[in-house]
């Protein structure tokens, strides 16, 4: 229970391992988690290790992993995750995984390279199909009297008419005969391809395209693109060559076209008998593919894990230090002290499964080092944990804020949150991951948002919880009052003057015999209907908020106490804990008995008997705390009394007195008892030196012109000088601190009070016009008003005001209370652990 309180006493060990059992051994303490390794070879190369061979091997394993990964998603097959935790394969294990792996990526780039060069023949079988079709069209035009075709240049307006039939182009009496080419383009570069051959022919050439409505798959990558057939007519050799350099510039296929309508026929019978066989192959090709990715899937979440598992260990064994025999390793690491009998006991299951016969040494080492701070966390304590570790890990054995957070955190948010309806919807959203919690665990999001809100889960349902009961006492839900116990309040009025009269004010102290009991738990719902309603509420919750911030500081002064104790700091105690308790209780405890005082002694009933007594006469407890400070005396109404109880000017005086007296003892008492000490020692150790004998040294020791002893003083006259700027830095923080941090729990106030405000203002504006509508038209009308209401109550009031409210406690928890005791100057521990490794990959994945 001890742990919970204080983090974990940790021990440095040295860890003997003989070099056949050390593989076993590391991953018997992985699975445990219990060890944080030290790297004993700090300054030597990654790539000059003992074990970077094998780092590498698990390096190129998990590559050709992360590659069938990355084939079975683009395939859509379902990964099988069993959820199982597989042991960390032997060494000898690992040439049996590197050739699975091997077998498989080899497998898998053939028939990925078969299938590629499949497809590409059919792409390539498909455009062909599609030119002689295509084509034939062109040449059937051109059977029926020839084609007259416009072309025309895109950058300007003239034409250019070319008359083209079977025979040719007559020009002068002679028949020429004319070349083409045909092919397949982009579609999306047809206009730059067609303004190209303009200019580049200068007009001498003739173009037919067709788009190819349906897309192509692209072998390379696996896109559909969009293709059109093309044409192009020509003479002579030397616009052929021209022709076809443009098209090999623009990326365009070009296919052979025979000229005769037979030969074109039978080609096209040809290429449809071999698209036909493709498609089989390909058929086959793909259901071979998908066979060796099933049978992939259903392996490979825990070949991920053996490898990462592997490759973990070797990392550590990277940290050893081989003897000098090469036939041990030597490995320091740190432990917590209640669990080396545990970790024992996982050394010895490592020797036994590795066959070794010389067992494991742990031996416990001194060390002046700072061991890092270990709290053991459980899945309720977790989320409290990392609100205390986001600012500052804990100094080695401190008092761990934590524990006494799962109370203050929630109760502080909820008086700022008190609303019973805003509170059920955060309790049931809590309550709803509590419940899911291993189904939503296993899901694994990579909405950052959502693994905010379940790691925190039970942090809002305990917010949820406390602010349903701060609701229940301000008798607030969504702004209306619960009327449970009936009200308290008489009305002496008849009905009349209440009728006639908008605002009429109830006497508290008219009451019936059966009503001289104060009102059983929480505000009178009487108040929710009252004009002066925020008036009577700011007293209250502004005073409720002074109490609860004063006993929070209060309190982390005594935690501050606790650790002076366990640490045995008793200097500490006598000029830091004693002088702050002091000068927190005679100053703001004390305004916070006033508080009680003056809600005992004053009140209605007190002011019939004697008129001094009464709420007129009842002194301002803010303005007689700023008189106390002032030393001035108390001011009064006529026939009132400004003192609360016999002698209490002169018991605040000394209070004041005593508690300015503490400021010079905080201030000066600790580095001059430090400095006294110090002097104690010296004059020690001189008597010590002459009782001995040694006169020349004692002598030596005080002589002014000893430059050793001379660089001493100077060395002592820093520190003496750094103490007291350092003491005086932590009494001017202490001293205003006390003032502002008071001051700042008056967030409790603000905040409750803008929260209840903004409730009834969404009430009045929007819930209370569909309310007001009658006939059939007002269910409708409800139902619009009551969604819109619902959306802004959660979206603004519980989403919003409840990350202000959350933000401003956390505030609270951080400044105020853990600067009176916490330090957060250590580092974590950081064990040597599988789950936490397998969880970083898995997140780092996912990313």
């Amino acid at each position: 229970m001890g742990s919970l309180f204080r983090s974990e006493e940790m021990t440095l060990c040295q860890l003997f391992l003989q070099s056949e059992a050390a593989y076993a051994c590391v991953s018997e303490l992985g699975e445990l988690g219990l060890v944080q390794f030290r790297d004993l070879n700090p300054d030597v190369n990654a790539f000059q290790r003992k074990f970077v061979n094998e780092v590498r091997r698990c390096d190129e394993m998990e590559r050709k992993l992360r590659y069938l990964e990355k084939e079975i998603k683009k395939d859509g097959i379902p990964m099988l995750d069993t959820g199982e935790n597989p042991e960390a394969p032997q060494p000898r294990e690992m040439i049996d995984l590197e050739a699975t792996f091997e077998k498989l990526e080899n497998e898998l780039r053939e028939v990925n390279q078969n299938a590629e060069a499949l497809k590409r023949n059919f792409l390539e079988l498909t455009e062909l199909k599609h030119i002689l079709r295509k084509t034939q069209v062109f040449f059937d035009e051109a059977e029926h009297g020839g084609v007259v075709s416009q072309m025309a240049d895109p950058s300007r307006e003239e034409e250019q008419v070319t008359l083209l039939g079977e025979e040719g182009l007559r020009a002068g009496g002679q028949a020429l005969k004319l070349g083409f080419v045909a092919g397949v383009i982009l579609r999306e570069r047809i206009p730059a391809f067609e303004r190209m051959l303009w200019r580049a022919c200068r007009g001498n050439v003739f173009l037919r395209q067709a788009e190819i409505e349906t897309p192509l798959e692209d072998p390379s990558t696996g896109d559909q693109v969009f293709k059109s057939v093309f044409i192009i007519f020509f003479q002579g050799d030397q616009l052929k060559t021209r022709v076809k350099k443009i098209c090999e510039g623009f990326r365009a296929t070009l296919y052979p076209c025979p000229e005769a309508p037979a030969d074109r026929r039978e080609m096209s019978m040809g290429v449809m008998t071999r698209i036909e066989d493709l498609n089989t192959v390909l058929g086959q090709t793909q259901d071979h593919r998908h066979r060796v990715l099933v049978a992939a899937a259903k392996n490979i979440k825990n070949w991920f894990v053996k490898v990462r598992k592997i490759k973990a260990i070797y990392h550590t064994l990277n940290l050893f230090n081989l003897d000098v025999t090469q036939k041990c390793l030597i490995a320091e690491c740190w432990v917590p002290v209640l669990d080396i009998e545990t970790i024992q006991l996982a050394l010895r299951r490592g020797t036994e499964r590795s066959g070794s016969s010389v067992p494991p040494i742990l031996n416990r080492m001194e060390t002046f080092e700072d061991p890092p701070t270990y709290n053991r966390t459980n899945k309720f304590t977790k989320g409290f944990q990392a609100l205390i570790d986001a600012y500052g890990v804990a100094s080695y054995r401190e008092m761990n804020p934590a524990p006494y957070t799962i109370i203050t955190f929630p109760f502080l948010f909820a008086v700022m949150f008190g609303d019973t309806g805003h509170g059920l919807i955060m309790f049931l959203f809590g309550g709803w991951m509590i419940l899911n919690e291993k189904g939503l665990a296993a899901k694994k999001t990579d909405n950052e948002i959502a693994n905010i809100f379940f790691g925190g889960r039970y942090i809002i349902f305990l917010m949820g919880l406390f602010s349903m009961y701060t609701g229940f006492i301000y008798n607030d839900v969504f702004s209306k009052s619960l009327n449970v116990f009936g009200s308290y309040w008489k009305i002496s009025y008849n009905y009349s003057t209440i009728n006639s009269n908008a605002n009429l004010q109830l006497n508290p102290s008219n009451k019936d015999e059966y009503y001289q009991i104060p009102y059983p738990i929480g505000m009178d719902p009487v108040w929710q209907l009252a004009d002066n309603k925020i008036i009577f509420l700011n007293s209250y919750k502004m005073k409720i908020s002074i109490i609860f911030g004063v006993v929070h500081m209060l309190f982390g002064v005594v935690v501050g106490l606790w650790n002076h104790m366990y640490f045995k700091r008793k200097l500490n105690i006598t000029c830091e804990f004693i002088p702050q308790i002091i000068f927190l209780m005679f100053l703001f405890l004390y305004m916070v008995l006033l508080m009680f005082i003056k809600w005992i002694k004053y009140g209605p009933d007190s002011g019939k008997t004697d008129q001094v007594h009464g709420p007129f006469c009842a002194p301002s407890v803010l303005i007689t705390f700023i008189n106390m400070v002032l030393f001035s005396g108390g001011t009064a109404p006529e026939g009132c009394s400004p003192w609360m109880y016999a002698g209490q000017e002169g018991i605040q005086k000394l209070l004041v007195v005593l508690a300015v007296l503490c400021i010079p003892w905080m201030l000066l008492g600790r580095p001059f008892m430090l400095m006294y000490n110090k002097k104690k020692q010296h004059v020690q150790l001189n008597n010590h030196g002459t009782e001995n004998g040694d006169v020349e040294g004692g002598v030596d020791s005080i002589q002014p012109n000893s430059g050793v002893v001379q660089g001493g003083h100077k060395e002592e006259e820093e520190d003496m000088s750094e103490l007291f700027i350092h003491q005086g830095i932590h009494t001017i923080e202490y001293v205003l601190g006390s003032v502002s941090h008071t001051a700042s729990y008056l967030r409790l106030w603000a905040l409750s009070l803008a929260h209840a405000q903004l409730s009834e203002v969404l009430w009045n504006m929007v819930m209370r016009n569909g309310l007001q509508r009658e006939h059939w038209s007002g269910g409708i009308i409800l139902w619009a008003v009551f969604a819109f209401w619902a959306i802004l109550t959660i979206g603004i009031l519980v989403l919003m005001e409840g990350l202000s409210a959350f933000l401003h406690t956390l505030r609270l928890h951080w400044v105020e209370f853990q600067s009176k005791f916490y330090a957060g100057q250590g580092y974590s521990f950081q064990p040597f652990s599988f789950e936490i490794i397998l969880d970083a990959a898995q997140s780092t994945t996912e990313d």
